[in-house]
Parts: structure tokens; sequence; C-alpha cells
């Protein structure tokens, strides 16, 4: 069985070792003769590749382990590349959410402004790594999951239109773990759904066992009665941090606004946003929060490994959300024809759709990579405001592309978080101030 070479692209995120953790896990299935860590802040990936470094010779001796800020030592002889870059770090992503709660407007990681200028910084990121893997590894796949995925694929449609790269999402996998607990299952491989929408943006409609038993009225009553959250979570809270508690809950307000479906839990942005504003804290947001918890974790564990010489006792977890990466890597090398929800252009799979919008739905993936299921028509409700979210994110590649000052605030006005054209050019102006080093001028 042939073995593989990945290389990490963001090698310093504070993701990074549950996914080598996660790698290492499955080996049995994915066999891995080489794993590489790339990253443009060498300082930050140093702290996490001494110690990924000593928990590869610990646990798999045979892997071959280097961490470089060379391109090219970084994208020669690899097969896949699985990118999960944060341009700007998480002091940009404190000031994406602190601007526009200036404004009353919720800030936040992947929707509204918050999105969108996190958007305009990641576009020429991942189109970089793009590039560096067509000029050293041609047959090289990437599996991308930077953030936010559904501005960055709409970019990458846009602008390497024949690029080997598949944008994926981990929030639906979560989900439907969240789901198939509250109806008894194992896990939710062992669930066949169907689903529809934009990334952070989207419905279930069908989901069923493997015996083709129809989940939904049970998991519907479980989302009615106590959203997203599972009955054990409630009973010991402690155990999760607050804002995650309070997204899982909103999801049955979420469901309420259309309980033929299921929702994802970002809606909440969308239907709720001045509650989420009100639930907010201008001085400590959801960045604040993953400096203070994960990122203090993550490199204090790793600097501990690295001075101890062994990570026996680690408190470093592997990422069971990202095992999904290994799933969709597999389908490829082995043709597996996975079942998979994937980002992918329209092109009929929502038939009343745009076939140009970068849709979120199942596709059967093979090593020519994904083909999409169809799902048919869409009801009004959802296709409005899929309709008005993916002109959003079109325009703001438009404004990459074009350096349109205009577009970016047409994009930022079009966003149903942000109450008027007025404040959505006073945000606007203060994030051109802070993305200076980031994004292309603005005309």
């Amino acid at each position: 069985m042939k073995k593989f070479s990945i290389v990490i692209a963001g090698g310093g995120s504070t993701f990074t070792p549950g996914i080598v953790l996660m790698l290492l896990d499955n080996l049995d299935k994915f066999p891995i003769r080489q794993i590489k860590f790339y990253d443009n802040d060498p300082q930050r990936q140093k702290q996490i590749a001494d110690a990924c470094e000593i928990i590869i010779k610990e646990q798999a001796p045979d892997i071959e382990f280097l961490a470089t800020t060379d391109p090219k030592t970084a994208f020669t002889d690899v097969d896949f590349v699985m990118a999960h870059i944060r341009v700007g770090l998480y002091a940009m992503r404190e000031k994406d959410e602190k601007i526009p709660l200036k404004y009353g407007v919720i800030g936040q990681e992947t929707c509204g402004p918050g999105g969108i200028a996190y958007g305009m910084r990641s576009i020429g990121g991942v189109l970089e790594l793009i590039d560096y893997m067509e000029k050293y590894s041609l047959e090289a796949w990437m599996l991308n999951y930077s953030n936010p995925a559904a501005i960055v694929a709409e970019a990458t449609r846009k602008l390497r239109p024949e690029s080997k790269i598949i944008n994926i999402c981990d929030m639906p996998v979560g989900i439907e773990e969240r789901m198939a607990k509250a109806v008894g299952l194992s896990s939710r491989k062992e669930m066949v759904v169907r689903y529809y929408g934009l990334n952070h943006f989207g419905w279930w409609t069908d989901i069923r066992d493997q015996e083709g038993n129809d989940l939904m009225p049970k998991i519907k009553a479980h989302v009615k009665e106590y959203g997203y959250s599972l009955k054990e979570e409630i009973e010991e809270s402690q155990h999760m941090d607050a804002s995650w508690m309070h997204t899982f809950a909103k999801a049955k307000e979420v469901y309420a606004v259309d309980p033929t479906t299921l929702p994802n839990t970002y809606l909440k942005y969308y239907f709720y946003p001045q509650d989420e504003v009100a639930h907010a804290n201008p001085e400590y947001t959801r960045a604040n929060e993953v400096m203070a918890g994960r990122e203090k974790h993550v490199f204090g564990e790793c600097n501990r490994i690295t001075k101890a010489g062994t990570a026996q006792g680690t408190t470093l977890e592997v990422d069971e959300h990202a095992s999904y990466i290994v799933d969709l890597a597999r389908a490829i090398a082995y043709n597996t024809y996975e079942r998979m929800l994937l980002i992918v252009e329209n092109q009929g799979a929502v038939v009343n759709f745009e076939e140009t919008a970068m849709v979120e739905v199942p596709c059967i993936v093979g090593s020519n990579g994904p083909e999409p299921i169809v799902q048919g028509k869409i009801p009004r409700f959802q296709k409005g405001l899929m309709e008005q979210q993916v002109a959003v994110e079109k325009l703001v590649v438009e404004a990459w592309t074009e350096g349109s000052y205009q577009k970016l605030w047409q994009a930022l006005t079009l966003s149903r978080i942000v109450p008027n054209a007025r404040i959505a050019q006073e945000i606007l102006d203060d994030l051109i101030e802070v993305n200076k080093e980031f994004w292309p001028e603005l005309r």
C-alpha cells in the first residue's frame, strides 16, 4: 500500500497538533511516509513543530518529519496539502469581532463584517498556497479548511478554476455527531444525509440510518426542545465554554423559523443578529476566549513537551472532527466513492439556484474529486436567503480582484447582519485602516 507525503500549511496553528494526532490515529487507513509543516511565521511554527516532532518519533518513528518556511522545500514531493491558515492570526480576528460591535453589529469570524474582513485577508494566502503546490507538486490535491470557507471557495473558483483544491468545513460534521448522539447512534457515519446551502448557511432536509429509517422526526423533537445541546451537557455545562453552549441552545430558535428542515448553527447570526449583539461582550470576544483558552493551552503544552523531551502524559487531544479529512484523502487516493458534504460549484446540484454559486452539498468522492449529488429545487425562503448571501460572497471576491471600495461597501450593505449602508461604510472604513498590511489597496 502506498504511503503518502503530506504538507500541513499553517504549521503554527493551534489546530495542528490535534490534526497530527488524528493522522497518527488513522495510519492503518491512510499510511504516511512524510509529514511536513509550512508556515511563514518561523517562531510560532517552531513551538508547535518541536513538540509534534517528538510526538511523531514516539508514535510512528518511520515517518519523516520536517518543518520549514521555504515553499520549495515544503511543497516538493507531496501528495496532499492540508491547508488551515489564518492570515493576521488571532490579533486580527479580535479586530474583526470588536470593530463591528462598536456600531451595534455582531463581529464574527466567518459571518457579516468580520467574515468579510477575514475573507479579504485569506484570499491571497490561499491562492499563494495553490500556486506553490502547482509549481512543485502538480499532481497533489489541496484539502482546504482555511476560513472563511465560502469566500475562499468562491475566490478559488473564480481565480484558480482548474486547480485541484477541495474546500471543506467541519461544522456540519460536528453538528451531525450531536444529532447521532441525540438519537442514540454511536457515530454520524451511521447516518445518510441530504443537505443544501452555502458554507455556514445551510439546512438538512433528510437524515436516515443505514437501514433507511427516517431519523428526522426524532432529531427534530430533540432540537425543538434542546437545540443541538445534549442533555448531559446541559446537566454538566461547566465542561464546555459558554459561547458554544449558547450557540447549540440557540439552534432551537433557528429551527423554529423553518421546522421542515434542520439548520446549521451559524444561521443564528443571520436570523437573530440583535440577540447576538446583546449577548456579546465588546471587551472580551470569542478571539479573546480562544487566545486565553486553546491558544494558551496548546502553546504551553507544546513547550512543555519540548522541554521534557517526551509527549507522555500530554493533554493535547486528537481532533476527532478532523477525521473527515482522512476520509476525503482516502476517497481521492483509493477511489472509495465516499459520500461527504463538500463546497463545490453548483452546476445544477441545487436546481433552481445560480450555477456558479459555491454550494455545500453531499458529494460522491473518487480519484477525480467530488461529484455533487443533486438536491433538487429548494423553497423560496432558503433560496431568497442564499441568493442574498452568495451575492455578498461574490462581491467580496470581485472587490479583492478589482481593488474596488464600492463593491466591498456593497457587500457589507447586502449582508443581513448589517442594518444599513451608512453603518456598512463606517465599519468598512475602520476595517480598511487596520487591514492595510493585508488587504489589496481599495480605490
